[in-house]
């Protein structure tokens, strides 16, 4: 099976452009989940006219037509040290035993930080302790203690443009308290030269961690970003299984080519579908603009294990 049809981008694609928020000059690399009604709710990263970067909510019936609020989060904190910043990006969320954890970066004077947070409701969030010192960025927990711990996937970084980077895993008893860090994977010649990062939510198959990541390849004219896919150990989650050697989504189309940031499919949130063994899973496109792409989930996992590295 080609590569190009694993997954099927939405014909209306991008579901999300700066036409959704009155102030913004684009919306990209969000976050969004499916709620128990079969409803959606969502974290966007809504970069305004200021060109400060925040969070706002939106929400939607069918996951493709939404409305984002214009106004973004104010997140509580009973703790005055623990803010939120003005430029916070890549969101990511999580539902575990109910809540629903947002993670994203948390700009810092030291440079980018994992901002983490709790919601049951989209409309209070409860900021918690940022897990890591920075610079770090592109974190996202997994849906379920492993090993009665929380879990975490992400990706230490530098106060630039990180022209480097790998997935590494770490643990805590109570979200507070970080460590048992372990090397999942690097770079590897080739789409995913440069750098790698986690994306959506580590999804729970009977093969494994299905992980969909980012991958970042170095040319001559600046960073290209695709998606690839792994398979992770269930109780060991740093030992990968299966990786892409091939990847899932090339930044082939116009949205996806031109924009603020050009060439860039950056996954960022991943619904799956008992009903229809279907994933759909939502990218920012060029730092522009949100789609959405689909596929089978047996084949998806057959072409990671058949594509492997």
């Amino acid at each position: 099976m080609a590569n190009e049809t694993v997954f099927k981008r939405y014909e209306h694609n991008p579901v999300v452009t700066a036409a959704n928020v009155p102030r913004a000059n684009s919306i990209h690399n969000s976050a969004v989940v499916r709620l128990p009604n079969g409803k959606y709710a969502g974290v966007f990263r809504v970069d305004e006219i200021d060109m400060r970067y925040r969070l706002h909510v939106g929400r939607s019936d069918d996951g493709i037509e939404w409305n984002i609020d214009p106004d973004y989060i104010r997140m509580q904190s009973d703790d005055p040290e623990v803010t939120v910043s003005d430029w916070s990006y890549d969101p990511r969320l999580t539902e575990i035993e109910g809540v629903y954890y947002l993670t994203w970066c948390n700009s810092k004077p030291q440079g980018p930080a994992i901002g983490l947070a709790r919601t049951t409701d989209f409309v209070t969030f409860v900021q918690m302790e940022d897990p890591f010192q920075p610079p770090n960025r592109n974190a996202v927990l997994f849906p379920r203690k492993i090993n009665g711990k929380y879990a975490m996937l992400h990706r230490p970084s530098d106060r630039g443009h990180t022209p480097f980077g790998d997935i590494y895993y770490s643990e805590s008893p109570d979200l507070i308290h970080w460590g048992h860090h372990r090397h999942v994977f690097g770079p590897y010649p080739g789409w995913q030269g440069t750098k790698v990062g986690p994306g959506p939510s580590p999804i729970e198959t009977s093969e494994g961690w299905l992980l969909i990541y980012h991958g970042v390849w170095g040319s001559c004219n600046g960073f290209l970003y695709y998606a690839g896919g792994a398979l992770l150990d269930l109780e060991k989650p740093w030992k990968v299984l299966y990786r892409t050697r091939d990847y899932l989504i090339a930044p082939t189309m116009p949205y996806e080519r031109i924009g603020d940031v050009p060439n860039v499919v950056f996954p960022s949130a991943a619904v799956v579908y008992p009903e229809t063994n279907t994933i759909r899973v939502y990218y920012g496109c060029a730092d522009t603009c949100v789609s959405m792409a689909e596929a089978n989930l047996d084949e998806l996992i057959d072409f990671i294990k058949t594509h492997s590295l």
